[in-house]
């Protein structure tokens, strides 16, 4: 079964301060949680993404267990969308769809995600047991980190 997890947020600052944060996968393990010990194996510096680039990491999300996970950014429209394809990984389908779109408050993000478990019904027990709860709170630090980068006042 797939399913979907979607989620939005508004940031206090422009779609091009945005993009520059979001588009650079340097920056992935700056949303992560930290006991996931998601690393970037890639030499990817400071490059912005674009069609097809490859990307591996290893990401550890339950009992501290490493897995390879490598995706293709399969979709760039640069300052307004861009989605990340799980080409090799723990799940039996991962699309990760970000949009960026600039307002009066500055821009809003929305993250939508489809995602598919392998292993048929063993899977969507699993799903409902801890990876939908896994993914939720995963989310849910990236917005908790967010908020503290982009809106909160500077002293």
């Amino acid at each position: 079964m797939i399913y979907q997890l979607y989620r939005e947020q508004q940031l206090n600052c422009d779609v091009e301060t945005a993009w520059h944060f979001f588009s650079s996968p340097k920056n992935l393990s700056k949303i992560t949680p930290p006991d996931m010990a998601f690393t970037v194996l890639s030499n990817v510096d400071d490059k912005e993404i674009f069609e097809g680039m490859m990307i591996d990491y290893t990401v550890s999300p339950i009992l501290n267990i490493p897995m390879k996970w490598k995706t293709r950014i399969s979709q760039v429209d640069e300052g307004k969308s861009f989605t990340d394809f799980q080409e090799k990984g723990p799940y039996k389908y991962w699309n990760h769809f970000h949009e960026f779109i600039p307002n009066e408050k500055g821009v809003l993000i929305k993250d939508t995600v489809d995602y598919e478990l392998p292993f048929g019904m063993i899977g969507d027990i699993a799903h409902r047991v801890f990876v939908h709860k896994k993914l939720v709170a995963i989310f849910d630090f990236r917005y908790s980190v967010l908020e503290k980068m982009f809106n909160t006042i500077k002293k």
